[in-house]
């Protein structure tokens, strides 16, 4: 929802009871509304991009898949998608290059390339849209690198996006415990 979004710099709140784990992915963001997009015209539908994390009460996520309920709640936390600015389809003609990395407390948590994906872009961009519309403004984020982990309160996360050793997005966030 996008209720989870929260900009940088920011706070990242960890609800009560709650093991939260990080992953740092690139997001894609939808320029142009479409259902049932085929692979070949997916790129037609991308803007840009954004750095974002994935946050996931992890012991939630768990209990719901044991019961075999749905666990999109683990994801849906306030402040559960830090997301960084948007960056112009144009400023990465190769999206499959990026760098994503994740710092949490002063150590890298992951660090590697989206070319490392499971599935491309347009694969995504396909199979989604196959199950729902993608609106203008929709962020689809993508996969993450190895290295998900937990994130306490009180730790200072930093994350960060580059393409061809540039730095094109950083964020920061403080997570503190939910009220």
């Amino acid at each position: 929802p996008t209720s989870s979004y929260v900009t940088s710099p920011g706070k990242i709140e960890i609800p009560q009871g709650c093991v939260v784990h990080h992953e740092v992915e690139l997001g894609v963001v939808i320029g142009k509304t479409g259902r049932d997009i085929r692979l070949a015209d997916a790129w037609n539908h991308v803007a840009g991009y954004a750095l974002g994390l994935d946050l996931t009460a992890r012991n939630l996520q768990d209990e719901a898949k044991k019961k075999g309920l749905p666990w999109s709640a683990a994801k849906g936390f306030d402040t559960f998608t830090p997301i960084g600015p948007f960056i112009p389809a144009s400023e990465i003609p190769d999206p499959h290059s990026v760098r994503l990395w994740i710092e949490v407390a002063g150590q890298v948590r992951q660090n590697g390339l989206t070319d490392a994906m499971i599935f491309q872009i347009p694969q995504l961009i396909e199979h989604i849209s196959s199950i729902m519309t993608l609106e203008e403004g929709d962020l689809v984020l993508t996969g993450t690198p190895k290295g998900v982990g937990p994130i306490l309160a009180g730790e200072h996360v930093v994350a960060g996006l580059e393409y061809q050793g540039q730095e094109l997005s950083r964020i920061e966030f403080d997570a503190i415990q939910r009220s």
